[in-house]
This record gives C-alpha cells, structure tokens and sequence, in this order.
C-alpha cells in the first residue's frame, strides 16, 4: 500500500456525493492506495490462449482469468521485480501488457458488433495501441481499423506496437479527433471513443495522477468529450455500435455526456446495456446500462464503458477540403505476381491479403477497404512496407522489410532459422547470429526464436546477418528463456 498517493480532499468530497450507496468511501480510499495488479492480454494473432498459458508455466507465473476479456490475465510472478516488457513473449508480440479494466472497452464493443470482414472501424484516441491491437486480434487481422492520434509524441509508440504485435489492418492518422464528423460522415461501422480524461481512475499507477485536480479542469475536459462524441457519432453508419470510454470516475466525463448526446439526438441514440457483457457486470451497472467502474469492485483502476447504437442517420455538414494526395500507386500484376512468386519461393509463404501499392522502389501492402477513402483524408501511415526493389531488368531482387516478417513470418516453411535464447538476446542487441545451423539456406531468412519470427537476417558465409532496424535494438539483454 502507497500512503503517498495524492487524493485531494476536494476529490474525496466529491466522490462521497456520487459513490453508489452499495459501496463505501473507505474502500475506496483504500483500493486507491493499493498497487495495481499486473496483467497482459494474449495476442490471439501470434499465439493460442493454451500456448501462452503453457509458456506461462514454463516460467512460474500465475495467471487469473479476466472475467471480460478471455485473452486477459491477471499475472503473478513469483519475483516481482521481473520486467514483463523485456520478457521474450513481450518482445515477439506474443502478449500486450495493458490494465485489466482498459481491455473491457473492445470486450464491449464486440458484445454488440458481430460483423468484421471488410468492416471499418475507428479508434479516435488510439496511443499507445492497447486498443488498436485488441481490436486488430478481434478482427483477426481483415477489414480496416482507423487508428487516430492527436498527440504527435505518441505516434511512434502506436505503430511500435501495431508492428510488434504482427498487425496489417491498421492506418494512422494525426488529427483531433473531432476532425471526423465532418470530414468522413457515416464512414464506420463501429466506433471506440477512449476519451482523454482526467485519469481520476488511474491513481493506482501513477500516485501523482491528481496533482492538478480541479472541477474547473473536469468542467473544461467534459465539454471537449462532448465535442469528441458528437463527432465521432456524426462519423458512425446508421445502425452503427459506439462504444465510449474513460479512466475517469467523475459523472461530467461520463454519464453527462452520453445524457448531452442524447438529448441532442433524441431520435438516433440508443444506449445498449452491458448488464450482461460478463457475470459479475451487474455490480457496475448504472441505471442506463452503463458500467461505472469503481477499483473496488474488480480490483482494478477506475473505468466508465458505455454503448450505443446509432438508429437512424444524422444530418452531416459539407465540408468542403482539399483532396488528398498520397506518393503511392498501386502495383501493377507483373510486379505483384514477381514480389509475390520472390516470397513463395524463399520463405513458401503464399497467403498474402491486401492490396499491393508502390511508392518509388518501396512495396507497401494496403487493407483492401481502404481503397474508397484513401483521398478523403491525410494518414500517417497507412498499411505496411513489405518490400524494397532493387536493380533493373535481370537483376532485379527484392529486400524483405521487418513488418512483413512480423506479420507473415509465422506462415514460412522454408528458410526460417531457429536460434536459442542466447542468440535471441544477441539478436535483439544488434548483433550477426554465429554458430547456427542454417539448413542450407542461402540469401535471406526468416529468425524464429521458441518457433515465432522475431525479424529478418541474411546468410552470410557461417553467420547470419542481422536486418533489425535500428529503432528496434536494445542495449541490454532482456530475457533468460
């Protein structure tokens, strides 16, 4: 228990006004000094829920079972100081490591959205990707997910782990996300809002999270979610699913605004009850259905998850703005069938989906659902670089780019070197691969450690040369096994 924790009085005040008569501020006050419980969810794209939980045995954690979530685990490693993020399920994308309560939002949203091919959803708020990835592994890797972020520190953490966790379905952008009401009206399927907030919930890990409480502040969030709402539902099908969120436990960031929502689309909004999104649900469960989730009660940060549906369209503004224009083209079939026969035949792997775009001697592989809005709004990134084409004529070759490994390596059946823990350290350091049996393989290969493909190499005579991008190396070794 951290006594430091920083809970002002103000804030106390308020949350015996509002705390359910069910629950006591006491508990209350004491859940937000406790620590926080680890947990991870199990990235279903690279690994089975039995696989992962036979890995955590091998390594002495406890994992329990997220009641919401059926790839989320509590996890319990008998030394505490164990840095989960520098174990090698993390590093190879096996595992996300997310709060337990921060994965109920897309458990709720895929209670009520049952169709994924060739669906179009968004994450308005995306960073650092926990969401995005859950998603991405709901959807098993098809249809398209917008994953939006406003903060331009934390794009490059989004596609690090969009990339590490073997993700083709996803394109950034870098907008505020009150941008796409107006400029993609009734675009999406489905929409997940994990709105900026105050992080009144989110004390457990971080005791200074209240340093600058205020009700003016709450006051000035509540009105921005109101605007990110209202656009974002201006933005969903009609008889799309919208699923808002915050770490927040104040009723000005949550309730008032869907109650905001609804008044000013009386006709359109629907809210759809959680009540029975998992067994123990009832005991969050406000009068509208919403789950106000208070730490005590799961034992888990402070969260609020509400849905609803939109039931007819709204009337969309014109927006008028320039068309954007993006560097790709879209690769003809000669150059597809020969980037596609150059994978076949090196690593047997044949199962691409996407469409295939180039820009200069780079080949990038598109979600195919895409294609309709590719010049209605500017990406940060969209899809994934596969390749690099070099030479002319006869001597054309092709480099295999990281995120294709990541992605498809899985599926190889030819030229993937499996190396040990040893190596897999080196590897992660920088370092050539020596005094590994490559089987005979000449020119690239895929490098597999525990039978999951980490990233490229090249055979080089006795050693195989290490292809992992800069950003990626560590400086230190990272796991024993």
């Amino acid at each position: 228990m951290d006594n430091n924790t920083l809970l002002p009085q103000a804030f106390i005040d308020k949350m015996k006004n509002i705390l359910p008569s069910h629950l006591q501020l006491n508990d209350l006050i004491e859940y937000c000094h406790k620590p926080l419980r680890r947990a991870v969810r199990v990235n279903t794209l690279k690994i089975s829920i039995e696989d992962f939980q036979a890995r955590a045995k091998e390594h002495q954690w406890q994992l329990t079972p997220i009641p919401w979530c059926k790839e989320g685990f509590w996890i319990d490693a008998q030394d505490d100081t164990y840095s989960l993020g520098n174990s090698a399920e993390h590093q190879s994308g096996l595992c996300y490591i997310q709060e337990a309560s921060s994965m109920m939002p897309v458990a709720a949203l895929f209670h009520f959205f049952k169709q994924t091919d060739n669906a179009i959803l968004l994450d308005a708020a995306a960073a650092p990707g926990s969401k995005t990835t859950q998603m991405a592994a709901q959807m098993q890797n098809q249809g398209l997910i917008i994953a939006n972020e406003y903060s331009s520190s934390r794009i490059k953490m989004l596609h690090a782990n969009i990339q590490r966790c073997g993700i083709k379905n996803v394109a950034l952008t870098h907008f505020d996300a009150a941008v796409f009401g107006d400029w993609l009206p009734e675009t999406f399927d489905a929409i997940l809002l994990d709105a900026p907030c105050s992080g009144e919930g989110t004390v457990r890990k971080d005791k200074y999270a209240m340093k600058n409480w205020s009700q003016a502040a709450i006051d000035d969030i509540s009105n921005m979610q109101s605007g990110l709402i209202e656009s974002a539902f201006n933005a969903l099908k009609p008889s799309g699913i919208l699923i808002y969120s915050t770490c927040t436990l104040s009723h000005e960031e949550n309730q008032n605004v869907l109650a905001e929502l609804k008044v000013k689309y009386p006709n359109s909004v629907t809210f759809l009850s959680l009540e029975n999104l998992f067994e123990d649900a009832s005991k969050a469960l406000t009068k509208e259905g919403f789950l106000h989730i208070w730490p005590q009660i799961y034992d888990s940060e402070g969260f609020f998850v509400a849905a609803l549906q939109k039931t007819q369209s709204t009337a969309s503004p014109n927006t008028k703005k320039r068309p954007a224009k993006l560097p790709f083209s879209k690769a003809n079939s000669q150059e597809q069938q020969d980037l596609f026969n150059y994978f076949n035949t090196q690593f047997s792997i044949s199962n691409i989906e996407g469409s295939l775009y180039k820009r200069d001697q780079e080949f990038w592989l598109f979600p195919t659902e895409i294609e309709p809005i590719m010049d209605k709004i500017r990406f940060s990134r969209l899809g994934i670089k596969i390749a690099e084409q070099f030479g002319k004529g006869r001597k054309t070759g092709f480099k295999t780019m990281h995120e294709f490994a990541r992605t498809f390596g899985d599926q190889s059946k030819s030229n993937k070197i499996e190396i040990s823990a040893e190596q897999a350290n080196d590897f992660y350091q920088g370092k050539d691969i020596r005094e590994v049996e490559t089987n005979h393989a000449t020119g690239e290969v895929l490098v597999s450690y525990r039978d999951n493909v980490i990233g490229m190499g090249k055979v080089v005579s006795n050693r195989i040369k290490n292809n992992l991008p800069r950003d990626l190396i560590h400086d230190k070794r990272l796991f024993e096994k």
